[in-house]
């Protein structure tokens, strides 16, 4: 059987999401999603109309688990895979040695989980 993995979007850490949406909206991107994590943070994926590619902003409060203070070139947050069980590759991912971020989460609609790599990215 065939596994589902294929590159998605990347995710940025941005410091306003407002200055950065304006940004990125004058360089023809178009929001397509944007919801509130669990841990407080928003993230914004926008897409670009005229091919497949997607950029995520994220924004991270204090509180939050992601959160660390801004400092140029920390802005590369996460890439994002789509596979077609989150939660059996983030198991797979972690015995491969991956570590765990966030364990999987989400609703009937979308499972996320994070993993880092073993650079830690």
């Amino acid at each position: 059987m065939k596994k589902c993995v294929r590159l998605y979007y990347s995710g940025i850490e941005v410091r306003e999401l407002r200055r950065s949406i304006k940004f990125y909206r004058s360089l023809g991107l178009k929001i397509s999603h944007r919801g509130t994590i669990a841990h407080g943070g928003k993230y914004v994926h926008m897409r670009n109309p005229s091919t497949d590619q997607s950029l995520e902003l994220n924004w991270y409060p204090k509180r939050s688990c992601f959160y660390q203070r801004y400092k140029n070139e920390s802005e590369l947050d996460h890439i994002g895979f789509v596979v077609d069980d989150a939660e059996n590759w983030f198991k797979v991912l972690v015995r491969r040695g991956a570590r765990s971020a966030a364990k999987p989460f989400g609703d009937e609609s979308e499972t996320l989980a994070d993993v880092n790599d073993p650079d830690g990215i």
